[in-house]
C-alpha cells in the first residue's frame, strides 16, 4: 500500500512539474483583482533591434578618455493582433546566472499580424540591475491585449549576460528609455502605423524606476556625480537638477509613468529640489520590507514629489521583489555555484505569491494607463481607496449593489483585499 501511495505521489509531483516546467508567465488566479485579466484582442509579438549612435562608452571610459559607440539595444514589441490570431507562444530567456537558457510561455504570437485601422498608446518598460526584456514580459503581455503597444528595453551593460559598469547604467537609463520612444515613433512598418507614441507611458522597475525618475524630471544631486563608485568623469551631470541637459530630456509625449521599487534616494540621488522637478502623473509600487531600493527610501519619493499627484500602492511584507518580477522559471530553483544562491532569490519573495503580485500589478497599471493614456476618467474609481485594505468592508444590498458603507478596494472579490497599503497625495502637497 505504502509502495502504491508512493507511486501516486511521485506521479503527482512529476505531473506538477511538467506543469511548472512550462515557465508560464500569463496566470491569473481566480481571486485576481478585476483589471488583472487579459483583454479581448489577440497578441502579437516581435523583437527589434535599435542602434543609438555615437553615445558615450562608459565601460571603456578612463579618466582623460571618453570613448565614443554605437549602442545597440534589443526590444520585444507586444501589439494588438489582427483578429483571429492565434494565441499562445514561447520566449528564449537567459536566467539570472546569465547562461541558462529558459523557455518561458505566454499568449503572444511570434510576429503575428497587427490590427490595422487604429492607433494605441505606447508603453515603455525597463528592467532592474542586472535584468531581461523578459523579466516583465507578463505584463506587456497584458497591457497589449488591452490596447497597447508594449516595448521592453533590454539594456546594454545591464542584462543578466551583458553586466558591465554600473555606472553605465546610472547615465543611461533614461537616455534609452526616450531613444526607444523615437524609434518606435519613426518605425516605418504595420507595427509603427498603429503606435501611437505621442501618448506614452513608462514602466520601470528598480534601476528601471531609477531611470523613469529622471526621464520624468527628478534631476539627480551634484553629489551623485562625484561617486567613485558611479559614473566616471562626472559624465551623470548631463541629468544634474536645474541642468539644461537634463530639461531636454524631459518629454511632453510622456503621460504617466509606474515606478516600482525605484533605486537611487537610498544612495542620494535626489534631494527635495530634485524631487520637485518631477512633473508626471506617478504611481509608486514597493514591499515593506525592501531592503534594496529601501522603503523609507521610497516613501521620500512619494513625499517629495510635490509637483504632480501621485499614488503608492505598498505590498506590506515584501521585500525588492515585489510587483514586477515575472514567476521564478522551473530551471531557478537549483543552487548555482557561481551566484552563491538559487536564481530563484532574484525572482521570489519569501511572503508573498508571485502570480498574486503579478496579477495586482497588471490591475493597476491597467487602470493608471487608462486614466493618464487613453483618458478614461471611470479608471480613477479604481485609486478612491481605504489606505488600508484590510479595513474595506464588503456591505452590499439584496440585489448585490455596494450601499454606503461598503470601502472594500473596487475590482477586488470579497476576501483579497488583504495586506495592501494605497496612499495618494496631490500636486502641491
Amino acid at each position: 500500500m505504502r509502495t502504491a501511495l508512493t507511486s501516486l505521489a511521485l506521479t503527482a509531483s512529476l505531473a506538477a512539474g511538467t506543469v511548472h516546467a512550462e515557465n508560464r508567465i500569463d496566470r491569473i488566479r481566480p481571486d485576481a483583482p478585476e483589471l488583472a485579466a487579459y483583454g479581448a484582442m489577440p497578441i502579437g509579438v516581435t523583437t527589434l533591434e535599435f542602434t543609438n549612435p555615437d553615445q558615450i562608452d562608459i565601460v571603456n571610459t578612463s579618466e582623460g578618455s571618453e570613448p565614443t559607440y554605437d549602442r545597440p539595444l534589443t526590444v520585444e514589441v507586444w501589439y494588438p493582433a489582427e483578429e483571429g490570431t492565434e494565441p499562445g507562444g514561447t520566449y528564449q530567456a537567459i536566467l539570472r546566472d546569465g547562461v541558462t537558457e529558459v523557455t518561458l510561455h505566454g499568449r503572444a504570437a511570434r510576429d503575428a499580424t497587427p490590427v490595422s485601422g487604429e492607433t494605441f498608446p505606447l508603453v515603455v518598460i525597463s528592467h532592474g540591475y542586472p535584468g531581461n526584456r523578459f523579466l516583465m514580459s507578463h505584463l506587456g503581455e497584458n497591457l497589449a491585449s488591452k490596447g497597447y503597444v508594449a516595448v521592453s528595453i533590454d539594456h546594454k551593460d545591464s542584462t543578466y549576460d551583458d553586466k558591465g559598469a554600473f555606472g553605465s547604467t546610472l547615465l543611461n537609463r533614461p537616455i534609452d528609455q526616450k531613444f526607444v520612444i523615437d524609434q518606435m515613433a519613426a518605425l516605418d512598418s504595420p507595427i509603427g502605423a498603429i503606435t501611437d507614441a505621442e501618448t506614452t507611458g513608462v514602466i520601470g522597475y528598480s534601476m528601471g524606476g531609477y531611470g523613469a525618475m529622471i526621464f520624468g524630471g527628478a534631476g539627480v544631486t551634484q553629489a551623485s556625480t562625484e561617486y567613485s563608485w558611479g559614473t566616471p568623469n562626472g559624465l551623470l551631470s548631463r541629468h544634474l537638477a536645474g541642468s539644461q541637459t537634463h530639461a531636454d530630456l524631459i518629454d511632453p509625449r510622456v503621460k504617466a509613468m509606474i515606478a516600482i521599487g525605484p533605486w537611487g534616494m537610498n544612495t542620494g540621488f535626489w534631494d527635495a529640489e530634485g524631487l520637485k522637478g518631477f512633473e508626471k502623473p506617478l504611481l509608486l509600487m514597493a514591499g515593506s520590507v525592501d531592503d534594496v531600493s529601501v522603503y523609507p527610501a521610497i516613501r521620500q519619493i512619494f513625499e517629495g514629489t510635490t509637483n504632480t499627484t501621485r499614488h503608492l500602492l505598498t505590498f506590506i511584507g515584501a521585500n525588492h521583489n515585489a510587483a514586477a518580477p515575472m514567476p521564478a522559471p522551473e530551471e531557478s530553483w537549483e543552487f548555482d555555484e557561481a551566484l552563491g544562491f538559487a536564481p530563484f532569490e532574484h525572482y521570489a519573495d519569501a511572503v508573498w505569491d508571485t502570480n498574486r503580485m503579478n496579477n495586482i500589478t497588471q490591475h493597476f497599471a491597467t487602470a493608471f494607463m487608462d486614466l493618464h493614456l487613453k483618458e478614461d476618467q471611470q479608471m480613477a474609481e479604481y485609486f478612491d481607496l481605504v489606505e488600508q485594505s484590510d479595513d474595506g468592508v464588503v456591505a452590499l444590498d439584496d440585489a448585490g449593489k455596494p450601499t454606503d458603507d461598503h470601502s472594500q478596494w473596487k475590482g477586488f472579490p470579497d476576501r483579497t483585499a488583504k495586506g495592501l497599503r494605497f496612499e495618494t497625495l496631490p500636486a502641491g502637497e
